[in-house]
């Protein structure tokens, strides 16, 4: 191929890219349009971000956050409850248009979907029991003892297992009631999960010896994952969460959700 013929060929192809771009971002958007409705996956199970009041309802500061972003864009909201290890997947093949799910934004999942966010700051912490305290800070050494660090399934809680702790054992859990369970039954030794969610699991549980750090281990923007390809969309969810930012809705919700624990006495 010449010189000419080539400069065509680069033409053309880089303005059918063009061309194509916002039919491949209307995709999703469109759809949400046509259909009236957003399709927002979540475990259902991460408190305070999601989890269910004692009459069943989903309740938490995501759950109240998608109500918003649903509203502002005039179509009705369905909520789709999945572990949190399939919610990715079920992103890239169409079966929900986001997550709001307690996700981290990383570098390797950014690979694959969009995020518009942070909407949250986050960092990892450990829970355990008090009488146990003592036992992890005296064993330093690389031979100590192993011990049973449960965490959620397909979260960055289980990269930092995996590399910060990965002398001990791993147990992956599909959700946070039961890796609390484990620690309070001692079958875990201890729990590693973001912060918000070891404290309340220390008030929630009062009298089974729970306790958690005082400052987060690690620092993690948390983020709503959208499709990937479909700029429009991320454009119209980054410009509503500023809205809520600017208008202070946004700090209204962490004040409930993570400040007032009066909600505790409405869910499971």
């Amino acid at each position: 191929m010449n010189k000419k013929h080539l400069s065509s060929y680069l033409v053309v192809a880089i303005l059918s890219i063009l061309f194509s771009l916002p039919a491949v971002g209307q995709k999703v958007l469109g759809s949400i349009v046509k259909n009236g409705e957003i399709r927002i996956g979540t475990t259902g199970t991460q408190p305070p971000y999601s989890m269910k009041s004692k009459t069943g309802e989903l309740v938490g500061y995501e759950i109240d956050l998608a109500k918003a972003l649903a509203t502002n864009m005039g179509v009705k909201l369905k909520l789709v409850e999945m572990p949190f290890s399939a919610l990715m997947d079920a992103l890239k093949s169409g079966k929900i248009d986001a997550i709001m799910s307690g996700m981290t934004i990383t570098p390797e999942r950014n690979l694959t979907v969009l995020f518009a966010g942070p909407y949250v700051i986050s960092g990892k912490s450990i829970l355990t029991k008090s009488s146990k305290v003592a036992a992890f800070n005296a064993d330093t050494s690389a031979g100590g003892k192993k011990y049973k660090v449960v965490c959620l399934k397909g979260s960055t809680s289980e990269e930092f297992v995996k590399t910060v702790m990965s002398k001990h054992e791993l147990i992956a859990v599909n959700n946070y009631n039961e890796g609390v369970n484990m620690v309070i039954n001692d079958q875990a030794d201890a729990m590693v999960a973001d912060k918000p969610i070891c404290v309340l699991s220390v008030l929630r549980y009062p009298g089974k010896d729970l306790v958690t750090g005082e400052q987060p281990l690690t620092v993690e923007p948390i983020g709503v994952a959208l499709p990937a390809g479909d700029p429009q969309f991320l454009n119209l969810v980054s410009n509503y969460l500023s809205t809520l930012q600017i208008t202070g809705n946004l700090t209204a919700l962490e004040k409930k959700w993570f400040a007032d624990g009066s909600w505790m006495l409405s869910v499971e």
